[in-house]
């Protein structure tokens, strides 16, 4: 296997540029992750702004109950979790990659520096080895030359006859010192020129080649994680494909839920007036004299026709209601549609007695279809709201109680104020309930010809928001709920009997379709209720609730106040009705006894049902 120590011997320079280049093309390649990974970011950032813009405004609510603007806003939400996907991506390629990246690049530049110290200390102890030898070669050339001077000389000195022995004795002595500084200089230049040798090869065939080695091996490495980055980042792209093709598919399903003839329904139910559409017009006979009638096109109060005397009033063949008349605040032509004198009797009798009250809020500028689905939704409301409130004063009842029959807990009259408060909002309540069911006959009066129901409500079929259901369902769903201290959905005298500790009461329910008069009703129950959106049972029997688990008695427990049991150490019971954060839960003894109470949950173990 060729390697770069054998066949790159002699290029120490070019291989130390090579080894720099590869890390700064991993330095690149890291900056690219990097830049990509902002791009990723921003691009996330881009749609969940871009979705945050489209989010449909709490004005547009109405528009969104459409089929197209149901998968429109189920699509937003696929594309905030596709960006939320190429955040994820971001995220790995930062932590999986990018992190790695500059690990790396930091440890093979403290190895290649490490390396090219090593080598720059071989060459240099070559260099210095190599200069040595030099002055060695150049010592011993001068001491040759020196040497062969005195031999030169003491042969003409001793060829010479005129010169004394002394002299030529001179010469000789001269010319052994020469010759011997010669022979050590030869043999200092011998032994240099053996340890650069011996260290020219070291150098060349066992240093530097391990320099060599350990470069390649650091390029190798470099090399081999690029391709291992390379992969990696696209597996981590592949990672977050799963998610994104279920949320392509996410916004297939939702465009699959658009129903061209559900939306038609819908447009249909927003802006049906009611209405019955106009008559022929009737034939003005000028013969008889007279003026003629002035013809105003229905919804629109324009008068196309006009000529003749002893006109009748135009606003009697308007149609008003509709959404261009919807400002117009007479409401006499809208009787003037039908011909039964009785109903109009009826329905202004009713209409006056809510009218003198002058609220603003009966829905009057629409038409009677809209005006019926809206008071039909104030109806929920305030029925939820009225729930909300008998749930909260059963919870300050037993709390009451609780404080009377255990005076250390609190004072019972410390709950008076709540007491009298939540009274008063009940009675503002059912006050609301009844004003909007009068509203509400008032328009079924309006749009039912001779005293005949025209439009028949229907069953819900979950297009709707609550306007096709059935009217005497409703008001008997009201009647069960509005339940006062005092009075009655319509105002009739009712009686609330209850002491400081019961825990239901005896409702008269007296109103329209009255279906539950003389039953009693648990205010227990009514709290259950509140995340029912069905109609209640005409009846509550509370014998018939199933039990929703199991418990067992810590400590014996004396009943002190009316509606609570007594209990024993280790009794087992069943839950009827869980604690709804007032400290008492609602339990059965085991048959035949089937004896109900509430005990504190505080004296009992749960177990699962």
């Amino acid at each position: 296997m060729m390697s770069w120590g054998t066949e790159l011997w002699d290029q120490y320079d070019n291989l130390s540029f090579h080894t720099q280049k590869g890390i700064d093309f991993l330095e690149r390649y890291g900056h690219f992750i990097r830049d990509r990974c902002l791009i990723e970011m921003e691009y996330a950032g881009k749609l969940r702004r871009l979705v945050k813009n489209y989010q449909p405004k709490k004005k547009e609510e109405e528009e969104y109950q459409y089929s197209t603007c149901k998968a429109f806003k189920a699509m937003l939400c696929e594309v905030n979790d596709l960006a939320g996907q190429h955040e994820v991506i971001a995220e790995n390629l930062q932590s999986d990659v990018i992190r790695e990246i500059n690990y790396l690049v930091k440890d093979i530049k403290e190895e290649r520096k490490k390396l090219l110290q090593d080598s720059a200390k071989y060459v240099a102890m070559i260099n210095n080895q190599v200069a040595s030898l030099e002055r060695s070669r150049k010592n011993y050339e001068k001491a040759f030359k020196e040497a062969e001077r005195a031999l030169d000389n003491f042969q003409r000195a001793d060829a010479d006859l005129n010169l004394s022995r002394a002299e030529v004795e001179k010469q000789r002595m001269n010319m052994a010192i020469k010759n011997q500084h010669c022979e050590e200089s030869k043999n200092e230049y011998a032994n240099q020129l053996q340890k650069t040798n011996e260290l020219q090869s070291q150098h060349y065939k066992a240093l530097m080649p391990e320099v060599f080695r350990q470069l390649q091996e650091l390029d190798e490495k470099r090399i081999r994680n690029v391709r291992h980055f390379m992969a990696h980042s696209a597996d981590v792209e592949r990672n977050v494909f799963p998610i994104i093709n279920k949320c392509l598919d996410g916004i297939i399903n939702a465009a699959n839920q658009v129903n061209e003839k559900q939306d038609t329904i819908l447009v249909i139910e927003r802006y049906k007036s009611g209405f019955e559409p106009p008559g022929d017009f009737p034939f003005d006979d000028l013969s008889r004299g007279g003026e003629s009638t002035p013809l105003v096109m229905p919804g629109s109060g324009n008068t196309y026709v006009s000529s003749g005397v002893g006109a009748h009033r135009s606003e009697s063949m308007t149609v008003k209601g509709t959404m261009s008349a919807g400002k117009l605040k007479k409401r006499v032509g809208l009787f003037a549609i039908f011909s039964s004198n009785k109903l109009m009797d009826v329905c202004s009798s009713v209409k006056n007695n809510l009218s003198s009250s002058g609220d603003k809020d009966d829905y009057s500028e629409l038409p009677p279809n809209q005006r019926r689905k809206k008071i039909l939704q104030k109806l929920d409301e305030l029925q939820a709201k009225l729930h909300q409130e008998i749930a909260a004063k059963d919870g300050l009842m037993k709390m009451k109680g609780v404080y009377e029959s255990n005076p250390a807990l609190g004072d019972p009259m410390s709950t008076e104020g709540q007491l009298n408060e939540c009274s008063q909002r009940i009675d503002k309540l059912n006050s609301d309930i009844a004003k909007y069911q009068g509203l509400l006959q008032e328009v079924e009066c309006n749009v039912s010809p001779a005293g005949t129901r025209k439009h028949e409500l229907t069953e819900h079929n979950g297009i709707g928001n609550g306007s096709t259901n059935n009217l005497s369902n409703h008001n008997n769903r009201i009647n069960m709920s509005s339940v006062t201290d005092g009075r009655a959905p319509l105002g009739e005298d009712e009686s609330l009997s209850r002491s400081a500790s019961d825990s239901s009461v005896s409702i008269p329910a007296v109103g329209l379709n009255n279906r539950y008069s003389g039953e009693t009703v648990s205010l227990g129950a009514s709290r259950n209720s509140l995340t029912n959106d069905e109609d209640p049972p005409p009846y509550y029997d509370i014998h018939e609730l199933p039990p929703l688990g199991t418990c067992t008695a810590l400590y014996a427990f004396e009943a002190t106040s009316e509606g609570s049991i007594p209990m024993f150490d280790g009794e087992q019971l069943l839950i009827i009705e869980q604690d709804q954060g007032d400290g008492w839960t609602r339990v059965r003894r085991q048959p035949p006894n089937a004896e109900e109470g509430f005990v504190p949950t505080s004296y009992i173990s749960i177990h699962s049902s």
